[in-house]
């Protein structure tokens, strides 16, 4: 018989609890709700649902909504959902306190919107600030890397729109 976590298609998740940055908890161990996986949103819904959750110190939550958008999105934007992921994952490694994941994933991230908006030569698709957003990335990787900062991610959290 195979003990692994089920969801309901039978595919293997584990069920373990999690924190708000997304790492596994004791069974037993009050966690945060999940994200559920799958949701198609609107962009804007995107937008506003990540920042929520961004504003809420749970990025590792603000990349499964990018994720959704990165792949369910029209193919001419996946490549900005996945940065947007990988900023938000590169925040939620500095915040776990991995240095280096954290700044390689934000410089990743930051380097995946500025790209995109180059090549589509929009600055703010959805109201974003993608300009801004890359600078707050590479701020952030560069803090990260210096070490002299704790990041507490709700507090270093970026506004997606302007």
């Amino acid at each position: 018989m195979d003990a692994r976590d089920r969801d309901g298609e039978g595919r293997a998740r584990n069920a373990r609890p999690r924190d708000g940055l997304g790492r596994p908890l004791p069974y037993g161990a009050a966690g945060v709700d999940r994200q559920p996986e799958g949701v198609v949103r609107t962009p804007e819904e995107t937008v506003a649902e990540a920042q929520t959750l961004l504003a809420a110190g749970k990025p590792f939550h603000a990349h499964e909504v990018f994720e959704d958008a990165w792949k369910s999105g029209p193919a001419e934007e996946r490549e900005l959902w996945r940065g947007l992921a990988q900023l938000a994952v590169g925040l939620t490694h500095a915040a776990r306190g991995n240095a280096t994941g954290g700044a390689r994933l934000l410089r990743r991230g930051a380097a995946a919107v500025s790209a995109w908006a180059a090549d589509t030569e929009r600055r703010q698709p959805y109201g974003m600030d993608l300009t801004g957003l890359s600078a707050w990335a590479r701020d952030l990787a560069e803090a990260v890397e210096r070490g002299g900062e704790s990041v507490d991610a709700a507090r270093r959290a970026p506004r997606l729109r302007g």
